[in-house]
């Protein structure tokens, strides 16, 4: 009787749960409700190029280094996919002579590689000191009053 008086009627069992649940997951994923007005349908910005890029990290000094060293250790993480894939796939057809095998290889390598580049790049430049997120963001919002302002 007494934990029935405790517990809310209007929250059952699964419900209390599913709250949890949700609760967890949100603040895994905490990093989308810096994206979230900008990845809404209706609202979508336009493209831009890598000179509308540079135009931002030249005209913010707090934003626009971080962006910098963000873009280029995404080139690392890139050159290392493209390494890992490569080397992996190769090193499997040459042993297996499997076409499937060296595709599987190909995408396993790619991952592996990204991973190890993507740590590399981490150490490196130091991408556990900076707020890479928050650069974005301020991006992504310089180029939707840019855009605005154009239309």
């Amino acid at each position: 009787m007494e934990e029935e008086a405790e517990r809310p009627s209007s929250q059952s069992f699964l419900g209390g749960h599913w709250e949890g649940f949700k609760e967890f997951w949100s603040e895994r994923f905490s990093f989308l409700n810096d994206y979230s007005r900008f990845i809404q349908p209706d609202h979508l910005l336009p493209s831009w190029s890598s000179s509308d890029v540079e135009e931002f990290m030249a005209s913010d000094p707090i934003h626009g280094p971080v962006l910098r060293t963000a873009r280029e250790a995404a080139k690392l993480s890139l050159t290392g996919s493209v390494l890992g894939a490569v080397s992996t796939a190769g090193f499997a057809y040459r042993y297996s002579r499997s076409p499937h095998g060296a595709a599987l290889s190909f995408l396993a390598g790619g991952v592996f590689g990204f991973t190890f580049g993507h740590e590399i790049a981490n150490h490196a430049f130091q991408l556990y000191r900076l707020d890479t997120v928050a650069a974005q963001a301020k991006f992504l919002e310089w180029w939707q009053k840019k855009s605005e302002g154009r239309s």
